[in-house]
């Protein structure tokens, strides 16, 4: 008998969406569907967490996982620009 694994499993239930997600990123522009693919490898980040979760939708889980790859981003940016303003001092035209 072997042990489940949990991300494998999680990957189980995920390839469904996926692939009825295929045919709204078949009718995406090109530039769009770059996006949507870095969108799309954001919701496999968290997929360790999200194996947790069985009980939960996974498409929920999936955009869950989005979210929380961009507000990360969020943050990072204004640490960013925060760091780049005290760096730049007072400017003359303030």
């Amino acid at each position: 008998m072997h042990a489940s694994n949990p991300q494998r499993e999680w990957a189980a239930r995920f390839r469904p969406i996926e692939n009825d997600w295929m045919d709204y990123r078949r009718a995406l522009r090109e530039k769009d569907r770059e996006v949507f693919d870095r969108l799309l490898n954001k919701s496999r980040q968290h997929s360790s967490a999200a194996s947790y979760c069985a009980h939960i939708d996974p498409s929920i889980l999936a955009l869950l996982s989005v979210l929380l790859e961009m507000e990360r981003d969020i943050e990072t940016l204004k640490r960013e620009r925060s760091s780049a303003a005290r760096d730049s001092g007072p400017r003359a035209d303030s």
